[in-house]
């Protein structure tokens, strides 16, 4: 981290132990982004429950180039120990979605475009036209349903763009109702 660790304690007497456990955890934070530049806890405690002893709420904020996450839902627990671990597994877990997104390691759906069939070819290829009048080529192969002999000149249909060194290529391309792993 490259601003110290801020420990807040509200409603809580400051204890040795409780900031020496936050430390340890917060450390390894530096395990999953070493661009986390700031890293505010606060703990506090939640007043008596009628059955229980007191309950205590861990905050976890981090700071990152141009963003902040936080461990928004509350962690209560009789066990100080138990809402820091709970805390900071919340906030590790934050942590990891965030760098994935940045490495562009999450994965997003394609929307499937809609067009109709221009062109085919004996061969076994054709040319899709969206509304927008791009054209799509597309093969035999890339046919999802039905199959590439059941589908004629002005057939509607769904596909997913693929840009190819070639140009626009329309990839699972469906006709009908029956859209496989698309719904």
């Amino acid at each position: 981290m490259k601003i110290p660790l801020h420990i807040t304690f509200l409603n809580v007497p400051p204890s040795d132990a409780i900031e020496a456990e936050i430390r340890k955890r917060a450390e390894k934070l530096d395990l999953f982004s070493e661009h986390v530049m700031h890293c505010q806890v606060t703990v506090d405690a939640a007043g008596k429950h009628h059955t229980q002893g007191r309950l205590y709420e861990v905050r976890v904020d981090l700071t990152l180039p141009g963003t902040e996450l936080a461990v928004s839902h509350v962690h209560r627990h009789e066990d100080v120990f138990v809402v820091i671990r709970d805390a900071f597994e919340a906030a590790v877990r934050r942590l990891q979605d965030y760098v994935r997104e940045q490495r562009g390691d999450v994965k997003t759906h394609e929307v499937p475009l809609h067009g109709h069939v221009t062109q085919l070819f004996e061969e076994g290829y054709g040319f899709i036209e969206t509304p927008d009048g791009r054209e799509f080529y597309f093969q035999r192969d890339n046919v999802a349903y039905p199959d590439f002999d059941s589908i004629a000149v002005g057939t509607e249909v769904q596909f997913l763009e693929h840009v190819a060194a070639e140009g626009l290529q329309a990839k699972r391309v469906t006709a009908g109702h029956q859209i496989p792993g698309m719904h």
